[in-house]
């Protein structure tokens, strides 16, 4: 995908993460959380997001979550990430409770967008646009009808933009005593 961003292009790639991408994708996803959530959250609100946020390793082994690269400064560097899920877990990492790795069916479940991340330098650039028209296409390839997500308050304006609508919205109260806003959202493929 070539884009045209302030009087240059910008060509990005994507392709499967893999193990080995495992180290670079944590460190986007910590980049990302620390400063992409600012203008939302207030710092300990940010520090609550973090318990249902980061890398499901499950994503990586079903072969459904993208990294998104492009060429900077004669080096190839990820500037994003995020994918779908055939899972029935709605959001979070390996850790996150509640989780429920059971298979969706796709005659009557949704598929997932999960885990979406862009890093703070290359914000507005067309990267979450591009990672939820890959996810919702291998979800529609893979015969689902409908696809959900868990957003955050700093998600939910591109997801609004993007035809997802609110099912519902969860707080929940962080370990740290504050609250984490999870917004419940859905889309037909």
């Amino acid at each position: 995908m070539n884009l045209h961003i302030k009087n240059h292009t910008t060509t990005l790639k994507h392709r499967l993460a893999q193990a080995n991408d495992e180290p670079a994708i944590i460190r986007l996803m910590h980049a990302s959380i620390a400063e992409n959530m600012k203008s939302f959250l207030t710092p300990a609100e940010i520090v609550a997001a973090q318990e249902t946020m980061g890398l499901d390793r499950s994503l990586l082994e079903d072969q459904t979550y993208f990294v998104i690269e492009t060429l900077h400064d004669d080096e190839t560097v990820m500037v994003g990430c995020g994918g779908w899920g055939k899972r029935k877990t709605l959001y979070g990492s390996d850790q996150t409770v509640g989780r429920d790795d059971s298979l969706s069916d796709p005659t009557v479940d949704a598929a997932r967008i999960r885990a979406m991340y862009t890093h703070p330098d290359w914000i507005r650039r067309g990267i979450g646009t591009l990672l939820l028209d890959l996810g919702e296409a291998a979800a529609r390839e893979a015969g689902f009808k409908t696809i959900e997500l868990g957003s955050t308050l700093a998600g939910e304006p591109l997801y609004l933009d993007r035809g997802y609508v609110e099912i519902e919205r969860e707080t929940q109260i962080a370990a740290n005593g504050s609250d984490n806003v999870i917004i419940k959202m859905s889309k037909s493929l």
